[in-house]
């Protein structure tokens, strides 16, 4: 058994030996739920496919865990209803019990029995079958993430990233059809994190289980899910695949959850909007019109001063890699502009640049409220 704590993270398990599941469908029409007189959960409609992964992402408090609680059964909605295979589990009528609903889930904090052991642990979900099958189960399970060489040890003896794949041993051993994860990731650094994650994603994918990820990391959405479900102040604001949500957000706030943002005032003209950074390209712009354009950092191109565009002044530049984050400021512009560019090493704040906006990075939001909030 493992001393504590544990000095070296084990290697996982070979790929292609998790136990498949028969993927199930889960679906959520009208959902809402409160919390006392809070309402966490508002008129929530979707519909996860068999053997997909969904991502729901937003930020602390919106609703997502909620969502996932509901799903489970552990709360219950006060409308609407949550159906498995097209039959409800929860509605006016029936409710059924988290555990005969056939869902794993993986808490946040991973929710480890601590007084049993990581065998005893990752056996929990398997009382229906005899001793020594679930006991097979549960080590073909742990085997995979690479921790049945802990069988015997206790979950206080373990690393955090070590516990989250015994919870994930434990999610999938009873071979569920919808395997629910809060927040699994949030809780580990960095580097850690992204193994982590791309190995959960395998066993995802082998277990073949319909799986829901809670997230408020907008790039591990993107990296892990088929779809995404965005949510705000407990409604789905936009749901699609990670190119729809990039790039064509429902709203300014969309755009700005996935990216830094430059939101600029534009006008209509015939086939054009007009910006402080010229006239950009837009078919079905009207005359006179007011309109939000948003420009993302790497939309905006910087040249030396005097070859064209609009004229700025670089006050900030910062290396960051493959490129250097600049903000420049620009007359008519209230904040100074984002931008991401590789410039010359002479480049320094205070000199002054020209610019200009790739036309096939813009967004146009056709109302213009909030652009300077």
């Amino acid at each position: 058994m493992p001393s504590s704590p544990v000095a070296a993270m084990p290697g996982w398990g070979r790929r292609g030996t998790a136990a498949a599941s028969i993927a199930s469908s889960l679906a959520f029409d009208g959902v809402s739920h409160r919390y006392g007189e809070t309402v966490s959960l508002n008129d929530v409609t979707f519909q996860v496919s068999p053997g997909e992964v969904l991502c729901l992402l937003g930020r602390s408090g919106c609703g997502k865990s909620t969502l996932l609680r509901v799903a489970t059964g552990l709360e219950r909605p006060f409308a609407g209803t949550v159906s498995i295979d097209g039959k409800p589990v929860s509605d006016e009528r029936r409710f059924v019990a988290p555990d005969k609903r056939g869902i794993g889930y993986v808490f946040q904090d991973y929710a480890l029995f601590p007084h049993l052991t990581i065998l005893e642990n990752a056996v929990f979900g398997l009382s229906r079958l005899p001793r020594n099958v679930a006991k097979a189960e549960a080590v073909k399970a742990l085997a995979r993430v690479g921790m049945d060489s802990y069988q015997r040890a206790y979950p206080h003896q373990l690393s955090g990233g070590e516990q989250q794949r015994v919870a994930l041993a434990r999610a999938i051993a009873p071979r569920p059809g919808i395997l629910l994860m809060d927040e699994p990731f949030s809780g580990l650094d960095r580097r850690l994190r992204d193994e982590v994650r791309e190995e959960t994603l395998a066993v995802l994918r082998e277990t073949r289980a319909t799986s829901i990820i809670v997230t408020h990391d907008p790039e591990e959405a993107m990296l892990m899910a088929d779809r995404i479900a965005l949510m705000r102040k407990g409604r789905i604001v936009q749901i699609g695949t990670a190119q729809n949500l990039y790039h064509e957000p429902a709203d300014i706030e969309v755009a700005k959850f996935f990216s830094e943002i430059n939101l600029l005032e534009g006008q209509g003209g015939a086939g054009f909007i007009a910006t402080p950074l010229g006239s950009l390209p837009y078919e079905s712009a009207q005359k006179g019109a007011a309109y939000a354009v948003g420009v993302r950092p790497h939309g905006i191109r910087v040249a030396p001063a005097g070859e064209g565009g609009t004229a700025g002044r670089i006050v900030m530049r910062r290396f960051s890699g493959e490129d250097d984050y600049l903000e420049i400021v620009v007359e008519g512009i209230d904040r100074p502009l984002v931008a991401r560019a590789r410039l010359s090493p002479g480049v320094v704040p205070g000199n002054d640049v020209s610019l200009s906006v790739d036309p096939h990075g813009i967004l146009v939001f056709e109302d213009n409220a909030g652009i300077r909030g």
